[in-house]
């Protein structure tokens, strides 16, 4: 068992780290308690299924990608161009209302009326 709660922070942490993010945002990201998502960190603990869902909305992630090990997947880097993957790094390191107005321009620009979404 101790092996699965090491899994899932190292994964947490791996996680964060690719988007050089702090738990401090990722807490926010997650609409989780700073103190409470430090805990885990600091306690080791495994978070409760709830909590591991909303930090996967946080991280902009399904839970299924979060134990995804399979390394036969298709990285990222060979499906999109640099020019893709520089605007969904910014992307993912904007705060939510950001994002809201990075989605709004977007659309603007593809001259899309709100109820064509």
């Amino acid at each position: 068992m101790e092996s699965e709660y090491n899994f899932v922070i190292n994964r947490i942490n791996e996680l964060i780290k690719e988007r050089n993010w702090s738990i401090y945002r990722l807490a926010k990201e997650s609409s989780l308690a700073y103190s409470s998502l430090n805990n885990i960190f600091i306690r080791n603990t495994v978070p409760s299924v709830l909590t591991l869902e909303k930090i996967c909305n946080g991280l902009q992630i399904t839970l299924s990608q979060f134990f995804e090990t399979d390394t036969n997947v298709q990285p990222v880097s060979d499906i999109l161009s640099s020019d893709e993957r520089n605007l969904v790094n910014i992307y993912r390191n904007l705060s939510k209302s950001d994002k809201k107005l990075m989605n709004a321009y977007i659309n603007g620009l593809a001259k899309k009326l709100p109820d064509e979404q």
